[in-house]
């Protein structure tokens, strides 16, 4: 009795603690759960990548370059004319005024410079005293200017004293008349005496001589010097309007009769191309240089470009235009991945372009398509955005 006790507690024990015991996961639904959660970290890294890869094709090609990166650069942009390689015309050409935007302020009567107002470089308005001269010249036409306004007011007098005693049929018309002749007589001896005093610039006390400008503008020269004699015709000072300027090209006899008014042309300088209209053309060439002279106009304000600056122009005659071919600087076609591309200038940056190009000479590439007339592409200094592509490709590949 008591073994048969013990071993019916025994199998009790044994079946209560398989009850109670926690189920174990089967080893087929755990490998199943690990793989699903696999798929959804591997999922989601994918989507990632492919978010990464997206932006990267956006911005692929581009670089990013605001105006004061661009203007420390170096890089010069060109801005794109119709014109194959041949078509264009290349001349030397000098910067001027224009006839109405430089003067030279000479004296205008023999004395001393007692006074000089502006210095070299400083800007004046039309009609500022410059200087001042004291000239026994001007005290002569001082002195003429008041005896002829002495003599017309005199003149007025005995006129006006003639039409009472005519009136009054005291005298004769003749007497009338000869007094009103001595008035116009006074009158235009008093408009010369003003007009030459107005002329010589002097001053209201017949004193000094005033050397002022005709036009606005800056001092370019200033040669003259306190305290010295001046005799009349000396250079005091030179005027520019640096708004008011040209640019004179030399073209040879054989170019010339392919120019005409109108036509197009490139400026060439340091900070890039600017546009610029031929505005005539002499018809015959210099005796000395053999050459003949255009006049361009600069289509786009003065852009920088100053009296007396030299420079290169490229003209396109009409008749040569070709719609379909632009002629750039060769540096302006660069070499990525056997692909010849120019990098085309945007609102806040370049972007690379691939182009067809066609024939080379002269430093310069023809460029048969891929761009279009007017936009601005990189000239010199293109290399640096090729590195700049390069470098950011470099950075994608890590």
């Amino acid at each position: 009795m008591a073994i048969s006790s013990l071993l019916a507690a025994g199998v009790g024990a044994v079946i209560g603690r398989t009850m109670l015991a926690p189920k174990a996961e089967t080893p087929t639904a755990s490998a199943a759960a690990a793989a699903e959660e696999g798929e959804h970290k591997e999922g989601e890294a994918d989507h990632k990548e492919g978010e990464a890869e997206a932006g990267h094709e956006e911005e692929e090609g581009h670089i990013e370059m605001n105006a004061e990166r661009l203007a420390t650069s170096g890089i010069k942009l060109e801005t794109l004319a119709v014109g194959g390689l041949g078509a264009g015309i290349v001349a030397q050409a000098s910067v001027i005024a224009s006839p109405d935007g430089a003067a030279t302020l000479a004296a205008r009567a023999d004395g001393a410079v007692v006074r000089i107002n502006k210095r070299l470089g400083d800007p004046v308005r039309a009609g500022e005293a410059l200087a001042s001269i004291e000239s026994r010249d001007a005290a002569a036409i001082s002195a003429e200017r008041a005896a002829a306004a002495a003599k017309a007011t005199a003149s007025r007098q005995a006129y006006a004293r003639e039409k009472r005693l005519f009136d009054a049929k005291i005298t004769a018309r003749q007497d009338l008349e000869a007094a009103q002749a001595e008035v116009a007589i006074a009158e235009a001896e008093l408009r010369r005496a003003s007009s030459a005093g107005l002329a010589a610039g002097v001053s209201a006390n017949g004193r000094f001589v005033t050397v002022s400008s005709p036009i606005s503008g800056r001092i370019t020269a200033a040669p003259a010097v306190l305290g010295s004699y001046v005799t009349a015709g000396t250079e005091l000072f030179r005027i520019a309007d640096p708004r008011k300027i040209e640019v004179q090209a030399s073209l040879p006899a054989s170019d010339a009769g392919r120019v005409a008014s109108g036509d197009r042309a490139m400026i060439e300088t340091a900070q890039g191309t600017i546009p610029a209209v031929v505005r005539s053309i002499t018809p015959g060439v210099d005796v000395e240089s053999r050459a003949a002279t255009a006049i361009l106009t600069v289509a786009q304000g003065q852009a920088g470009l100053v009296p007396g600056q030299a420079l290169r122009v490229r003209i396109t005659p009409r008749g040569a235009a070709s719609g379909d071919r632009f002629s750039v600087p060769e540096e302006s076609v660069q070499s990525v991945e056997g692909a010849d591309i120019v990098f085309i200038r945007g609102k806040d940056g370049f972007t690379a372009r691939p182009v067809k190009i066609g024939r080379r000479g002269g430093g310069r590439v023809e460029i048969l398509s891929g761009v279009t007339a007017g936009e601005q592409i990189a000239g010199q200094g293109a290399f640096l955005l090729k590195a700049e592509l390069g470098k950011g490709e470099a950075e994608h590949g890590h």
